[in-house]
């Protein structure tokens, strides 16, 4: 089974997340602006150098949110390559500074949104979203900050 460890940025402005686009082949989905750390990578440099390829926006890195494993099946994976996947997944509140959105060119992701959160359920979006959320206690239904608990998750396999 094959290991990856990524780093996270929730962004949430004005009843906003930040959201980029993830596809891999006729794979895709929503999901937070973030990705795998480098050898040797602080999470939290991960997590700035991420969210600048994906958007553009330079970010500031602020408290972890909670950490989240899953093992999953992956689809399309060459032949005689294990199809499981370990990942663990660090999230952290983060900010941006304001400038307009770039979306990556030749990366995983193709385009990079504000996504109002009351609009997120209608979005196709990665596991990821909706554990960090939860993990940080925002209401996505308007009504200010849930009663939520900031503790590590821990999503269903």
């Amino acid at each position: 089974m094959d290991l990856r460890v990524a780093a996270y940025a929730l962004v949430e402005r004005r009843g906003k997340i930040l959201l980029t686009h993830w596809r891999r082949g006729h794979l895709h989905g929503w999901t937070l602006p973030g990705g795998g750390i480098e050898s040797g990578e602080d999470p939290r440099d991960a997590v700035v150098r991420e969210v600048f390829e994906e958007t553009g926006l330079d970010a500031r890195v602020g408290k972890l949110i909670g950490v989240d494993s899953r093992v999953m099946i992956r689809e399309e994976v060459p032949e005689g390559t294990d199809p499981e996947l370990h990942t663990i997944r660090i999230v952290y509140r983060a900010s941006v500074k304001d400038g307009p959105l770039r979306h990556e060119v030749d990366g995983s992701s193709d385009e990079a949104r504000w996504v109002a959160l009351r609009e997120l359920r209608t979005l196709r979006t990665l596991s990821l979203v909706q554990t960090s959320i939860r993990m940080a206690g925002i209401d996505t239904h308007g009504r200010g900050r849930s009663g939520g608990q900031r503790r590590s998750g821990k999503a269903a396999k």
